[in-house]
């Protein structure tokens, strides 16, 4: 019987006669466009498709996905366009392959870029049809069974990305069949000698291993049967990666291999229960073991009941405890929506819920590169389980942060984020979330995200929709800090911006191939364009303007992240300083005289005369050198001494310079010269301070 006919009886099982015939004929279609092609094993490449469907049909898969599964090469390998795909079978089978094809005409820097723009059109194309990913799943399912024969270099590529992304995805969406398969081939692939050698210890230990493993399951049997309990036991065998990486995380392998695993199948939920009282009287419970799945499931579906017990000779016995059902949804998660109609709709649901996720994270991304990172940090293995105020469930990440959860709660309650509560006491927000605590975030109306939660937070939702509010944040001060540039280039020519006619100013955005006059107050702003340069080309139509003397641009310390304080001068309000424009950086504050940026002071494209205004807000840092004697308990009254006056210490060192002195450098941060006067004068009358000076480049 050829492979065809093989997987239409295996089909003709669940579907009816006229769908099994479409799945034939998009078979020889297939066959028909592929003609002339061969994989590396010399095979018909038709043979790839073909076993590509026999894994989809084994999930049961309906007719238009295993037609995708079919064709989903045609398009990237054959040149047939997708309309024609359409004509033949259908905009839904179409629809599917042209998800699962690989963007073609492409030029990318890099293939990380490649990758990561393949996966951003995927992810749109599962947000409108789940099946997309099944195919896609099974497609490297195979692929990873068959690279023999390929180049090593391009082995190692497949299996990292394998291991990286689709491993992942196939354990958030519940495959757990799928995923241990991927990642015992990605592990065999991207480090064949060790995978060699786990295997060999792996079969000289099972030996060993065998006699106990009987004895347990038949005392766990027998103690279930004397409760009346029916239950099907049986023992768990470790997959190679699982040891791999337990090992990496500095267990030995004996410390691996001497844990014993067993399931428990059940008929009912309250027989799971029943039979883990049973499991506790047989064996004592390892305090802090017990995880409960059933009642607040994993992220990706899974439901089950875990313990840890100690058995004879104190073996430790890992139980896991689920209903029947229950353990097809942990085999085969999404799958299972078509394996059982009924049995994966919540299955379905979360892998809804994900892929929705994926597309929002899409939407705000800056590039691809941004949006594989986040799907990367999203797809992680462990979960915590937190709790509103008003006691919904939430899952988040290992290691989340109150921030990651306020994302998770709401884009708008994270942006408005300013404080939270963990288990009614305020917390800081970067402390990592523990399980079964319940967390309140505080906002303000007017708050916005800070750039350093970036460096705290874990999920991809989080972090890209801090990045797009900065992003948003920046340009507002950009366009801000551009318009006063330009109108103070403006006023030095005579005129103001509101003066300006619309014909220059389109003339001007059309010469520098901008939208919109904001486009071009930002580009001021950034540095990116000069602003003098920008008021001469607009007050050309003006004829020969006359130079106007204008004071220097006023700044009052508010300006945000479009302006920034030079990290070698330190200037603070009360000094003469200048403003140096930086392409992308915006304005950089510099003390007059700053050596750094003596190349560029007479320079007034570049460099632009500053003042600070009379409502000058925050704390500016600033740092002092100060000579001082070797004394016990002076750093600490260095400290102190700062303290008593309302100044923070942001960072101190000590360099010693001989045996007697030694030389202090202190970040500090003051509000102006003033504060910073009274800082000095308190630490000068300390006993054993010799010298203060203040660094200024």
């Amino acid at each position: 019987m050829s492979g065809i006919e093989q997987l239409a009886a295996k089909v003709a099982t669940y579907l009816e006669p006229e769908q099994v015939n479409q799945v034939r004929r998009a078979y020889f279609y297939a066959e028909q466009a592929h003609d002339g092609q061969f994989r590396r094993s010399g095979e018909a490449y038709v043979t790839h498709p073909l076993a590509v469907a026999g894994i989809l049909a084994d999930m049961r898969l309906d007719h238009h996905g295993l037609m995708a599964a079919m064709l989903h090469d045609v398009i990237e390998d054959t040149g047939i366009a997708k309309e024609a795909i359409c004509e033949q079978f259908g905009e839904a089978v179409a629809e599917l392959v042209d998800g699962v094809s690989k963007l073609s005409q492409m030029d990318p820097r890099s293939k990380a870029e490649a990758q990561a723009k393949n996966f951003q059109k995927m992810a749109l194309a599962m947000s409108r049809d789940i099946r997309v990913i099944l195919v896609k799943l099974a497609d490297r399912l195979h692929n990873m069974r068959t690279l023999k024969g390929m180049p090593q270099e391009k082995v190692r590529r497949i299996a990292r990305e394998t291991l990286e992304i689709y491993a992942p995805i196939a354990n958030r969406l519940g495959m757990h069949s799928i995923r241990v398969e991927f990642e015992d081939l990605g592990f065999a692939a991207m480090h064949p000698l060790r995978a060699a050698r786990i295997r060999s210890a792996v079969a000289r230990a099972r030996g060993k291993r065998e006699a106990r493993a009987t004895q347990i399951e038949q005392a766990l049997n027998a103690c279930l049967a004397r409760k009346g309990l029916t239950a099907v036991v049986s023992g768990r065998e470790k997959h190679l990666y699982s040891i791999y990486k337990k090992m990496r995380r500095k267990r030995s392998f004996t410390e691996i291999m001497d844990l014993y695993t067993f399931r428990i199948l059940v008929d009912k939920v309250d027989t799971c229960y029943r039979a883990l009282g049973v499991v506790h009287s047989l064996y004592k419970p390892l305090p802090g073991s017990f995880r409960d799945y059933i009642a607040i499931p994993k992220a990706n579906g899974y439901q089950s009941l875990h313990t840890t017990l100690f058995g004879g000779h104190g073996v430790p016995i890992e139980i896991q405890i689920r209903t029947h059902e229950m353990e097809v949804l942990a085999r085969s998660g999404i799958a299972a929506n078509w394996l059982y109609q009924s049995a994966g709709d919540g299955q379905h649901a979360r892998a809804r819920r994900w892929v929705n996720g994926l597309l929002e994270l899409q939407q705000r991304a800056g590039n691809p590169l941004e949006f594989i990172e986040s799907v990367k940090s999203d797809l992680f293995p462990d979960e915590v389980y937190l709790f509103t105020p008003k006691g919904r469930i939430m899952e988040l990440p290992r290691g989340a942060t109150a921030v990651d959860f306020a994302y998770a709660v709401h884009t708008d309650v994270g942006n408005r984020c300013i404080a939270c509560r963990i288990n009614r006491q305020l917390a800081p927000l970067s402390q990592p979330l523990e399980s079964g605590v319940t967390v309140e975030i505080v906002t303000a109306p007017n708050a916005a995200p800070n750039p350093n939660w970036l460096n705290f937070v874990i999920t991809g939702k989080a972090r890209t929709h801090i990045r797009h509010a900065l992003k948003q944040q920046r340009r507002g001060e950009s366009v801000r800090l551009g318009q006063q540039l330009l109108d103070k280039a403006l006023g030095s020519l005579g005129c103001g911006l509101t003066q300006i006619a619309p014909a220059p100013m389109q003339a001007a955005l059309a010469e520098y191939q901008l939208k919109t006059q904001e486009d071009l107050l930002e580009e001021i702003g950034l540095g990116s364009r000069m602003a003098y340069l920008v008021a001469r080309r607009l007050t050309e139509t003006l004829g020969e303007p006359l130079p106007v003397s204008q004071g220097p641009l006023a700044i009052c310390g508010a300006e945000g992240l479009a302006l920034s304080y030079g990290k070698c001068c330190t200037p603070i309000p009360g000094d003469a300083i200048v403003g140096c424009l930086s392409a992308g950086k915006g304005m950089v504050v510099h003390l007059d005289g700053c050596k750094n940026i003596a190349e560029l002071a007479h320079n007034p494209e570049k460099c632009l005369p500053l003042s600070w205004a009379k409502n000058v807000k925050g704390e500016f840092n600033v740092e002092l050198r100060i000579t001082l004697e070797h004394r016990r308990g002076l750093i600490a009254l260095l400290a102190s001494s700062v303290n008593a006056v309302d100044a923070n210490i942001e960072k101190i060192s000590l360099d010693e310079r001989d045996g007697r002195t030694g030389i202090a450098h202190l970040l500090i941060s003051v509000t102006d010269r003033v504060h910073l006067a009274r800082v000095i004068k308190r630490l000068r009358i300390l006993k054993g301070v010799l010298r203060i000076t203040r660094q200024k480049g």
